[in-house]
């Protein structure tokens, strides 16, 4: 739960601050480097020709001013130990609260040309500190400051729990696709400008508050500046004033300029022969009083970096330096205090660190834009829905235009997605639609409608989904004229169950013609969301209804995971082998309990191997568009077709469909670290193991890629309250049943009741240790097991829910949710039934309408 508002404050801030940390980012990254990219804008400025002779000192550089231009009034003068570094001034000039610098020649004071890019670089800081509106600007940076350390210590702790390798929590993987693709990028970057984004925020609070700045001056031990000190006020501070006052006052006139000059002069010489250290640039300042001193300050001639400026004062009368502060000499925390834009523009740590943390302030958009994909990614993949309904209302609907009404019957939500595609299409073409499950279809519905759209699922071996079940027994077992209705049919399913392939869709388009309904055209099968099928579909609606209606299909992008481990759950059992499998993503992934993982299983290097001797295909022959090995290019391909001769590789591959993917419910939760399924081996009629289970258990390499995608089954999530729950399964169901055990208990809900059935407690009592656990715990209030191969009567999961009608009843009254997971041959419908005699046909009805009745069963 705590992870989950993490998560939700963590993409709220980003979609709102992200935008002005991203200014700040880029801005903060320009202005990290205005002094190199200054010298480079402007070499007249900062370069002069070398000259024979000396340059000249600060006396006559003043002198030539107060002869030249007397009126302009000089606070300081800076000469460079280079000989081809020019000099500068500072001058007194209004609105400039540092003064201005100038830059001269220094071998005769010519004014150089006036630096660019002065304008632009001021733009540059005030857009970085304030947004360039003043004092509520800074407000707005200073808490997008605050926002950027949260943002990096939960992101952080988002991350944390995942048990990956230095190189999955710090190499992107440009293999993946869509969100997982942006949802790495935006983890892993993220993690490499942690130390960055945390160093920038930290230090840039300095100017945003008062308590944050006295915090790192008491944090770090160093007394605060006593300029800072007497700014807060009060009544010594406006003594203090006074007296300073008074003092400016009594040397408001000032030293004249043959005393300046002659201040300048011995302070020149005297300090430079005193001094014995080399420097860089060496800055005098203008006497101002008449008590012999001039304040100095100079840059070591290798300085840590660009502010680490040494202190001194010169006494021109006594020949003498009375005081000086060596920057080397400070303790690292005086340092960092008298040095915080350096530290915080990198400069203070050497050039390295601060090109890398330029960099990482750079790239900070690159997390307000990935933030923004994966918000309105997952905005669209949660609620696809409700995103096409949304997209469609603003549509003109044609008014001469007959009305449609689609229906749908779902169990995983394939069916419903397809609907709503269809109705944005017709919907785009103004085309006025109605979209309906057919739970909420009624026999006056169908009287009153003209143009009908059945896109319906067949569950398990030929059932109606179970929200459809209603529709089943309340309307089409009525007779009702639909001799005005015309319909079409989109009938889903998966050829695995030949004999009942799409019967649902099927039985419905039986009953319409019934009826009396007419068909636009023969009802159109899909297997397993074949995008041909679907698009086969838009087509005819198209051809019917003479409207340019937009493609459309559901995409499947499968990731690579790493096959961590396979296990043996049933040895010697009397059952197919049945494995624990476990796999690791090579990304940030999240699912919820009752999910399904769909894999694209591949053919064993035996199976590629005599199909390419069948038709004398040479080994490590390249397919040159694909510029990979025709090994490689045949591993998810269906080699059972018939192929015509080809004439190159590419032609064979356009005739080979890839394989149908397998789905498989997962048995864990995100926060276990791993994605574990409970896969049993399903031998065909040669004696060979079945496609998918084949792939996992036996041909896929332990540690190399799986394809995976995480498939959202919204019909058997989870319940967010701490209702109890019945969990109802038998054989490899127990992985659905895992997940969603897992999740209550990590929540702490204890209400768990468990009937779980397979063949011999001894060798089939899958997860025995973790199922005894919780139930000696009081994680699992009740467990009833029903191994049918333990006694001479077979006892089954149905048998231990009748011997507990009573509880059952009980638990019911107090709003329990059934989950049943595992075959709908034998178990699931018988488990139905039970439910029935015991609960009542309405009831159980009531339940499914109510979604306390889910079921995900194959």
């Amino acid at each position: 739960m705590l992870k989950k508002i993490f998560f939700q404050i963590h993409w709220f801030l980003g979609i709102t601050a992200g935008l002005i940390l991203s200014i700040m980012g880029v801005t903060g990254a320009i202005y990290s480097y205005e002094q190199p990219i200054q010298k480079w804008m402007n070499p007249a400025s900062y370069t002069v020709q070398a000259e024979s002779h000396a340059k000249l000192s600060p006396a006559q550089i003043y002198q030539h001013f107060q002869t030249t231009q007397p009126e302009m009034k000089i606070n300081s003068i800076t000469i460079a130990s280079s000989p081809t570094e020019s000099s500068s001034i500072n001058i007194e000039k209004e609105g400039a609260r540092k003064g201005y610098n100038m830059m001269i020649n220094p071998y005769s004071a010519e004014i150089l040309p006036e630096i660019k890019g002065r304008d632009f670089f001021q733009f540059i800081q005030q857009l970085h500190r304030n947004l360039t509106v003043g004092p509520v600007g800074k407000q707005i940076t200073g808490a997008c400051t605050l926002i950027l350390i949260f943002f990096v210590l939960s992101g952080l702790y988002l991350r944390w729990p995942k048990k990956h390798s230095i190189k999955q929590w710090l190499a992107v993987k440009p293999k993946l696709k869509g969100r997982n693709f942006l949802w790495d990028l935006h983890a892993v970057a993220g993690t490499w400008v942690i130390i960055f984004y945390l160093m920038l925020a930290c230090t840039g609070l300095y100017w945003s508050y008062d308590w944050w700045r006295n915090g790192m001056f008491a944090v770090l031990g160093v007394e605060k500046p006593q300029a800072e000190m007497q700014a807060k006020g009060g009544k010594e501070n406006k003594k203090a004033d006074q007296h300073k006052q008074q003092n400016h006052e009594k040397d408001k006139k000032g030293l004249q300029p043959e005393q300046i000059s002659y201040a300048l002069t011995q302070s020149w010489t005297g300090f430079n022969a005193q001094i014995q250290r080399p420097y860089s640039t060496l800055t005098l300042n203008i006497p101002k009083k008449s008590d012999g001193n001039v304040e100095l300050s100079f840059v070591d001639a290798v300085p840590q970096h660009e502010r680490a400026r040494n202190k001194a004062t010169y006494n021109y009368q006594s020949s003498s330096v009375q005081k000086i502060e060596l920057y080397e000499d400070k303790q690292l925390n005086e340092k960092i205090m008298s040095s915080m834009l350096p530290v915080h523009r990198g400069s203070f740590f050497g050039p390295v660190y601060q090109f890398l943390a330029a960099v990482a302030a750079l790239i900070m958009p690159l997390f307000f834009v990935t933030g923004w994909m994966l918000y309105l990614k997952r905005r669209k993949q949660k609620k696809l829905t409700l995103a096409a309904r949304n997209s469609s209302a603003a549509v003109m609907v044609d008014p001469d235009a007959k009305a449609w009404l689609i229906a749908y019957a779902t169990q995983t939500g394939v069916s419903e997605q397809l609907a709503w595609r269809t109705a944005t299409s017709l919907q785009e073409a103004r085309q006025p639609v109605t979209v309906k499950s057919v739970q909420h279809l009624t026999a006056d519905d169908l009287k009153n409608t003209q143009q009908l759209l059945i896109i319906a699922s067949t569950y398990g071996t030929g059932e109606a989904p179970d929200l459809a079940s209603g529709f089943v027994r309340k309307v089409m077992n009525q007779s009702v004229d639909l001799s005005h209705l015309q319909y079409a049919v989109l009938a889903l399913g998966s050829k695995e169950y030949a004999d009942t392939f799409c019967s649902f869709g099927h039985s419905i388009d039986q009953w319409l013609s019934q009826q009396g309904a007419s068909a636009f055209f023969p009802a159109i099968e899909v297997d397993n969301a074949s995008p041909e099928a679907i698009q086969q579909w838009n087509l005819a609606l198209a051809k019917v209804s003479k409207l340019e209606l937009q493609s459309m299909q559901i995409s499947k992008t499968f990731d690579p995971w790493i096959l961590k481990q396979r296990t043996l759950l049933n040895p010697d059992s009397l059952g197919a082998p049945a494995f624990n499998i476990e796999l690791m993503p090579q990304h940030e992934v999240s699912w919820q309990a009752g999910d399904i993982a769909e894999i694209q299983p591949g053919n064993s290097a035996e199976r590629i191997q005599q199909f390419m001797l069948r038709y004398q295909i040479s080994s490590g022959q390249m397919v040159e568009p694909l510029n990979i090995s025709i090994e490689q290019a045949l591993w998810d391909k269906d080699l059972t077709v018939e192929i015509e001769p080809f004439a190159n590789m590419e032609h064979l591959l356009e005739q080979l469909p890839a394989l149908p993917s397998r789905e498989y419910s997962i048995a864990s939760i995100p926060a276990q670290q791993i994605l574990r399924l409970v896969v049993r081996q399903q031998p065909d009629s040669q004696g060979n193991t079945g496609l998918g289970s084949g792939w996992l258990t036996q041909h896929a390499a332990v540690n190399q890629p799986v394809a995976l995608r995480i498939r959202t089954n919204e019909s058997f999530h989870l319940i967010h309250d701490n209702r109890p729950v019945i969990l109802i399964g038998n054989g490899t169901g127990i992985a659905g049943l895992m997940s969603l055990l897992s999740a209550r208990i990590r929540a702490d809900y204890t209400d768990n009741w468990l009937i779980f059935g397979e063949r011999q407690r001894e060798h089939d009592f899958f997860y025995q240790s973790t199922i005894e656990a919780w139930q000696t715990t009081g994680m699992l209030k009740h467990l009833d097991l029903a191994f049918s191969r333990d006694q001479d009567e077979k006892i089954y999961v149905h048998h231990k829910l009748r011997e507990q009608a009573a509880e059952l009843k009980q638990w019911i009254d107090q709003d329990a949710v059934i989950y049943v997971c595992g075959s709908i041959n034998g178990m699931a419908s018988d488990v139905d039934q039970a439910l029935i005699d015991i609960l009542g046909a309405p009831l159980v009805d009531q339940l499914r309408n109510d979604g306390r009745y889910r079921r995900d069963v194959y």
